[in-house]
């Protein structure tokens, strides 16, 4: 079966780095988009196990990305996390509203993002 796939989608470069560096010491096969656009034309090619979306974005937001993940039959049942620097409440209910499995705020400490994309990944396999 191979290591779990992870897609990471983000515009800020250093924290694209930080996170793929991270999940791929975790032993992950890490992908990565530097925006929503790219990101979806990547879930359109591939099935991944976990999806990490920002949600400020050019082109395609995370919430968007996010919808239509959850209105595609092949990739509904796919766990997506929601990184942001924006912890508005309104914001965070309308990522649960949407489907999101977990919502993390910016900045956030490396290790425990990884313990949750474990805790995820061990629900999926």
């Amino acid at each position: 079966m191979g290591l779990p796939k992870i897609l990471v989608v983000e515009d800020e470069a250093l924290m694209l780095k930080a996170l793929e560096f991270r999940l791929k010491k975790d032993g992950y096969d890490v992908y990565t988009a530097k925006d929503g656009l790219e990101g979806m034309e990547q879930i359109n090619s591939q099935r991944f196990d976990l999806i990490i979306t920002d949600i400020m974005m050019p082109y395609i937001g995370g919430l968007e990305l996010l919808s239509n993940v959850r209105n595609n039959r092949e990739t509904r049942d796919t766990p997506v996390i929601i990184l942001s620097v924006m912890g508005i409440e309104q914001i965070v209910l309308q990522g649960f509203e949407l489907g999101a499995d977990d919502f993390v705020t910016k900045p956030f400490n490396l290790s425990e993002l990884s313990i949750r994309v474990r805790k995820y990944l061990k629900q999926v396999v």
